[in-house]
């Protein structure tokens, strides 16, 4: 009887020995089960010039990896490496072998195979083996300057037309100083582009190329040849009065910004720098906007003359340095035109557009933004009364507002602004019957000619 329960004992305790072995190699790190995972940082294409970025993650690590590349005649190891010790990430930046951008083929394959350190698989571990399929894209795209403006000003506009191809086009665009982006549009014919081009008027100097590059990361750059004029704007030099700070004093009740504080001088440095800073950003941020995918096949402009009999009282580019008691303590650039007439006088763009602002806009005050396609836009700041909203298109010499005293006004005047793409731009020259034809209608009519010859 003895006996026959010591057999049973031994039994039951060889079972739980089993079982829980079993459940050890279930549950141990030491025995997972998931294999490497390996990730390819690529959009399936290849310039055979640019290292490819492999990741291998494993949670046991990973203790060898082998990268091949295959093509049609021959696979080629590009890396391999046995672990001292096993790593739970690789980062591989794989160089594409000497031999590489000799290959003819269309395809080719990048094999990764990994092995980890787990004891699966009785103790040989978990291995991944994964191809990936990639396009082989050597040829950078092709650009070519169709026409363009002659010449453009500091501070000023130009206009270019150009041609882009490539089947994998991924990206297109017009690199100016500093790094300003400008987005071409579609333009008449498959393969051809449109776009003004502003030179910022707080910028030395200027500089325009045309940059392409596709899926596989092929790049072409193409330089704009424009004529550079340099424009000298005035420098002001202007001594704040108290007389002055006082009138500042009472505008500054229109702006939450200024809560709190009571000294005029401070009330207008917050006014000049912080308020004035927030409102140009609102209207940056609105007039950069281009729908890159609408074809233009024109761009009729009129001269702009949005208020009738106006005197000029503020010139554009005037870069205002501010004084106190002899003391230099702030500066600002008028970025656009001032223009005063009758009191509340109406004001009718001589161009039709859509509405995409009409509110308060800080220092601006009522102040409606029109965008004429092309990116180019308009705004009309101080109105006293709006007849616009967003999203209206309007009809030229439609009156959308009238002249006013609101924001950072001392008198009745429209403060009139020409952007392109996000950038303030002189308005004397959209104001000019001949610069338009020269700069915008004849560099249009040029292209076409080109365009369909070709």
């Amino acid at each position: 009887m003895r006996k026959k329960n010591n057999s049973s004992f031994g039994l039951l305790f060889v079972i739980l020995l089993l079982v829980g072995g079993a459940l050890f190699v279930y549950f141990s790190a030491m025995f997972e089960r998931n294999a490497p995972q390996v990730t390819i940082a690529t959009n399936t294409y290849w310039n055979l010039k640019k290292p490819l970025k492999i990741k291998i993650e494993d949670e046991s690590g990973v203790k060898s990896y082998k990268i091949t590349l295959r093509n049609e005649k021959e696979e080629k190891t590009l890396q391999y490496e046995q672990l001292i010790t096993p790593q739970k990430l690789i980062n591989l930046v794989v160089e594409p072998p000497r031999s590489a951008y000799a290959m003819k083929d269309k395809n080719i394959e990048i094999i990764v195979e990994a092995n980890d350190v787990s004891k699966w698989n009785f103790l040989a571990g978990n291995s991944i083996r994964k191809v990936f399929t990639l396009e082989v894209d050597k040829k950078r795209p092709q650009l070519s300057i169709v026409s363009n403006s002659y010449k453009i000003s500091r501070g000023g506009s130009a206009l270019v037309i150009f041609r882009a191809l490539d089947a994998n086009l991924k990206d297109l665009y017009i690199e100016g100083d500093n790094g300003k982006k400008f987005i071409p549009q579609r333009f008449y014919k498959d393969g051809y582009y449109i776009s003004l081009l502003a030179w910022p008027v707080k910028a030395e100097s200027f500089k325009a190329t045309v940059v392409a590059t596709d899926l596989a990361g092929n790049v072409a750059k193409s330089y704009i040849p424009l004529y550079l004029k340099n424009r000298t704007y005035k420098v002001s030099k202007i001594n704040i009065s108290k007389r002055f700070l006082k009138k500042t004093e009472n505008l500054a009740d229109q702006f939450p910004e200024t809560d709190g504080e009571t000294d005029p001088l401070e009330q207008f440095k917050i006014l000049n720098k912080a308020v004035r800073t927030q409102n140009e950003a609102l209207i940056h941020k609105l007039s950069s906007i281009v729908d890159r995918d609408e074809k233009i096949n024109s761009f009729e402009v009129n001269r702009m003359h949005p208020l009738k009999n106006a005197a000029l009282v503020a010139r554009f580019g005037d870069h205002r340095r501010y004084y106190y008691e002899g003391t230099y303590f702030s500066e600002s650039y008028h970025l656009g035109l001032d223009l005063a007439s009758n009191a509340m006088a109406a004001i009718k763009p001589q161009n039709g557009g859509k509405v995409v602002f009409a509110d308060f806009n800080g220092l601006y005050g009522n102040m409606p933004m029109i965008s004429h396609g092309l990116g180019l836009y308009t705004i009309y700041g101080h109105c006293s009364s709006l007849k616009v909203n967003v999203g209206d298109a309007i009809a030229k010499n439609q009156i959308i507002a009238n002249t006013g005293t609101t924001g950072y006004a001392m008198g009745d005047h429209l403060h009139f602004g020409v952007l392109v793409q996000g950038v303030e731009v002189r308005p004397q020259e959209w104001m000019d019957k001949q610069w338009i034809k020269l700069n915008i209608h004849d560099v249009i009519k040029s292209a076409k000619k080109i365009i369909d010859r070709n």
